[in-house]
C-alpha cells in the first residue's frame, strides 16, 4: 500500500499501467476508489496516478485543521507526481478534485500537460457567492462532527458505500479544502495553454452553468455533456464517460507524436 510522507501527513496513492502519465483527483468526502470503473481502460495507454486527498479514505486524518487548505493539497499533488518521476502530466478529477487541478495549474503550469474538468465548478468572482459556498462548507462540517459517516447516505450515490475510518478528517476537509478564500483560480481560465476537457452530466443541474462558463473561458476548451448522469457522471454513466475521455486523451497522443516527428 504506497504512501507518501508530507511532512507528517501519509497521503495513499495507487499507480497503475505505463505511458503518458495521468493523475486524477476524487471528489470531496469520496475516495480514489470513485475511479475503480475506469482504472482498466485508463491505465491500458496511461500511467494512471490515483490518490486519497488528506482527510479521505486511507489517507491520514491530521487533527490540525491547518493541515487541510487548496495550498496544501497543490502541493500534495506536486509530490505525487515527483514521486512517480514525472515531471509533467494530464491533470483532471472530480468536483473539488477538479477544482484542485485548476488550483494546480495556477502553481505549475509548467507540469500540466493538459487538464480533464468534470462536474466542477472554477470558484467564484463575487465575495457574497464566495461567502454562501463556504457558509454551506463550514455547515457540511458541523454536520459530519455531528452525524459522522451516517452522512454519506444521504448524499450522492456515488458517496454512499466510501470507505473511511471515521468522519473528522471530511469535518475539517470541508472547512480547510472545500472553503475558497479568493478569485485567482476562475480568475485564471482565460490564461490557460493547454488542451481541456470539461465533462457534465445531464442532469447535474447546480454544475450545468459552470462548466458552460469555463467552456466559453478557456481557449480552445472541448465539452461534453453526458445524458441521463448526475454529479458522478463517470459512475452513473461509465461507458460514455470512456467514450467521451478516450478520444481526447488519444488526440494528446497524436499531438505528441507528430512534434516529435517534426
Amino acid at each position: 500500500m504506497p504512501k507518501i510522507n508530507r511532512d507528517g501527513v501519509e497521503i495513499y496513492y495507487e499507480v497503475h499501467g505505463s505511458g503518458p502519465p495521468l493523475l486524477l483527483t476524487h471528489g470531496y468526502s469520496s475516495t480514489s476508489a470513485m475511479w475503480q470503473g475506469q482504472t482498466e481502460a485508463l491505465s491500458k495507454r496511461h500511467r494512471l496516478v490515483l490518490w486519497d486527498m488528506r482527510g479521505h479514505g486511507q489517507s491520514d486524518y491530521p487533527d490540525d485543521p491547518r493541515a487541510y487548505s487548496e495550498a496544501l493539497t497543490v502541493a500534495d499533488m506536486a509530490a505525487l507526481l515527483d514521486e512517480v518521476g514525472a515531471t509533467s502530466a494530464i491533470v483532471g478529477g472530480l468536483s473539488l478534485g477538479g477544482y484542485m487541478s485548476l488550483a494546480f495549474y495556477r502553481a505549475h503550469p509548467e507540469r500540466v500537460r493538459a487538464l480533464l474538468i468534470i462536474d466542477t465548478g472554477p470558484g467564484f468572482k463575487k465575495d457574497d457567492a464566495r461567502e454562501a459556498w463556504n457558509k454551506r462548507a463550514h455547515e457540511t462540517g458541523d454536520r459530519f462532527e455531528r452525524e459522522g459517516l451516517a452522512v454519506l447516505k444521504s448524499l450522492s450515490r456515488e458517496r454512499s458505500s466510501v470507505s473511511h475510518r471515521d468522519a473528522s478528517g471530511l469535518a475539517r476537509a470541508a472547512r480547510g479544502m472545500l472553503t475558497q478564500r479568493d478569485a485567482r483560480v476562475i480568475e485564471l481560465l482565460p490564461d490557460i495553454k493547454v488542451p481541456s476537457l470539461i465533462v457534465v452530466g445531464a442532469d447535474d443541474a447546480p454544475f450545468l452553468a459552470a462548466s458552460d462558463y469555463m467552456a466559453a473561458k478557456i481557449p480552445a476548451a472541448q465539452k461534453v455533456v453526458i445524458a441521463a448522469a448526475g454529479h458522478a457522471v463517470n459512475i452513473d454513466q461509465p461507458q460514455a464517460f470512456i467514450d467521451a475521455v478516450l478520444p481526447f486523451l488519444d488526440g494528446l497522443d497524436a499531438r505528441t507524436a507528430q512534434k516529435a516527428a517534426s
